[in-house]
């Protein structure tokens, strides 16, 4: 089988209202379904405010300071804003192996290949979502543990084995807006970010290297 043709990325200015990224991914995934489009890769960012996914917990919502969205994706509550950058995966698993597991795998493999590039080490931990980074400069948790933060978040969807909605990473988020809910479900670990993590990195710097690197998250 030749290769497959890399997907059209798309990096959409300004701040994008979530009910109409979501209304655009539909209608590109339904255009992927009729023939009518390819695979697309769409970087965006949003205004402050929160998704529930699939499994998210009424009482994982502390104050809904932001407007809360409730999403078809999978995960629980998270959070998105100015200075995070959403990536919407719309992928053909029809072409790419139609495994959940695997799909979701590659997903993590290329948000820590992106991360390496700023020289940081991501690591997937059992029974948690997304992509965290030990702390060593903070104090351990109670049992003696070290603390980790969580830099990126994972929720997808899948229509007739096409993928949609996808990761998102932080660059240089206000990351007192995650007070507003427990993230994921999670409530013993934190979040950072790039910027947090002292790398001064751009929005610009991880489009680049997310680019680069899709080619090994998604070898085929």
């Amino acid at each position: 089988m030749p290769p497959l043709p890399e997907p059209e990325w798309v990096i959409e200015p300004g701040l994008t209202p979530y009910p109409e990224a979501v209304a655009a991914m539909e209608a590109h995934v339904a255009a992927m379904l009729d023939g009518r489009a390819g695979e697309r890769i769409w970087l965006v960012e949003h205004p402050p405010l929160y998704t529930a996914g699939t499994s998210a917990r009424e009482a994982d919502l502390l104050d809904d300071r932001f407007p809360v969205h409730v999403a078809g994706r999978g995960g629980q509550y998270t959070y998105h804003g100015p200075g995070q950058r959403v990536v919407y995966t719309m992928l053909d698993l029809n072409r790419r192996g139609r495994d959940v597991r695997a799909f979701v795998k590659s997903l993590e493999t290329w948000v820590i290949d992106t991360l390496a590039e700023f020289g940081i080490r991501g690591e997937i931990r059992d029974g948690r979502v997304g992509v965290w980074v030990s702390r060593p400069d903070k104090p351990p948790l109670p049992d003696g543990s070290m603390r980790e933060d969580k830099i990126a978040a994972i929720g997808i969807k899948l229509r007739r084995w096409i993928s949609f909605h996808g990761i998102s990473i932080n660059v240089e988020p206000d990351l007192s807006h995650y007070g507003g809910i427990v993230p994921c479900g999670i409530s013993d670990h934190g979040v950072t970010s790039l910027v947090d993590l002292g790398l001064p990195v751009t929005m610009a710097d991880l489009d680049s290297a997310l680019q680069r690197r899709f080619s090994t998250g998604f070898a085929v």
